[in-house]
C-alpha cells in the first residue's frame, strides 16, 4: 500500500513578519508518514540547502524544482522506493511542475505535481493542457497529477461560495464576462480521461481545502482547489481520499492536505 500527499504549505511555511510555521508542517508530514509528496509554494527552498533539510527530517528525498515566476514545488520520495527519472516539466508555468517516476509492484508510477495559476483562468487552462500533455508522455499507464490547481471543479455550484468573496477574488474564478465561473483547468484534465480521486471515491464530501480553520484568508471561501488525479489504470487501485483536518492542519498553512491510498 502506498501513501501520497500534496499539499500547499503557503509560502514555505514561513509567514513575512509572521509566524514560522515549518515546524508544524513537518510534524504533520511525519505523523501522516507518506510514501510520496508533492509540496508547493516552497518559498526559499531552492536556497542554502533548505530542501535537503526538511527531506532529512521526514526521511524523504526532495526533488524539487525552481519556479518560473513564482515559487518552487517539489516531490519528495520515501526510501526504499527507488526513482528512475525526476526532470521539470519544461513549460512556462506561473510556479512549476515536477515529474518523478518511481518503481512500484504494479509497474513505473509517475508523479506530476504542480501549482497552477492563481490569477488567470485562461493561463490555467493552458498549463492544464500541458499537463495533459506530460501525462500522455509518462512511461507506462500509472501517473498520479499532484497540486493545487487554484480551480473549481465542473460539477459543484459554486454561486454562493463566489458571492462571499471580494470582488478583486471572485474574478480568479470567473470568465471574462463576469458570470461564467471559471472550471476549464479541471474540465481539460477530465476531458484528458484523468480521474478526480476525491470525487470518486468519497461521494457527498465537499472536499474544501481553503482555507484552513485558523489559517485562511479573504482570498477564500470555502473551496476545493487541490486535487488527486488518476489515470483510469491507477484509479482502479485507489482505495481513498481525504482531505486531512485536525489541529495541527488547521493552523500549519492556509490549505490542508489531500491524502490517497494506493494499492501498488
Amino acid at each position: 500500500m502506498l501513501r501520497v500527499m500534496t499539499w500547499n504549505i503557503r509560502t514555505g511555511g514561513r509567514d513575512p513578519g509572521g509566524a514560522d510555521r515549518l515546524d508544524l508542517v513537518l510534524r504533520v508530514v511525519a505523523a501522516q508518514r507518506p510514501d510520496l509528496l508533492a509540496l508547493q509554494e516552497l518559498r526559499g527552498f531552492d536556497r542554502a540547502g533548505l530542501a535537503q533539510r526538511v527531506g532529512t527530517a521526514v526521511g524523504m528525498r526532495p526533488y524539487l524544482v525552481r519556479s518560473w515566476f513564482g515559487q518552487p514545488v517539489a516531490v519528495l520520495v520515501r526510501p526504499p522506493l527507488r526513482v528512475r527519472a525526476a526532470a521539470r516539466v519544461r513549460r512556462p508555468f506561473h510556479h512549476a511542475a515536477q515529474r518523478v517516476t518511481v518503481e512500484t509492484d504494479a509497474g513505473p508510477l509517475t508523479v506530476l505535481a504542480a501549482h497552477l495559476d492563481p490569477y488567470s483562468g485562461t493561463r490555467r487552462l493552458v498549463e492544464a493542457g500541458w499537463l495533459a500533455a506530460a501525462v500522455r508522455r509518462a512511461s507506462g499507464d500509472l501517473v498520479l497529477l499532484a497540486g493545487d490547481l487554484n480551480t473549481l471543479d465542473p460539477g459543484t455550484d459554486h454561486t454562493d461560495r463566489l458571492a462571499r468573496l471580494p470582488d478583486p477574488y471572485r474574478r480568479r474564478h470567473l470568465r471574462r464576462d463576469g458570470r461564467t465561473v471559471e472550471t476549464r483547468a479541471v474540465a481539460r484534465l477530465a476531458a484528458a480521461g484523468l480521474v478526480d480521486l476525491h470525487a470518486a471515491l468519497t461521494p457527498g464530501d465537499p472536499g474544501l481545502t481553503a482555507p484552513t480553520r485558523h489559517g485562511g484568508g479573504v482570498e477564500f471561501s470555502g473551496m476545493r482547489l487541490d486535487y488527486l488525479f488518476a489515470t483510469p489504470a491507477l484509479a482502479r487501485l485507489a482505495r481513498s481520499c481525504t482531505v486531512l483536518r485536525d489541529a495541527d492542519t488547521d493552523r500549519a498553512s492556509d490549505h490542508y492536505p489531500l491524502t490517497a491510498t494506493l494499492l501498488m
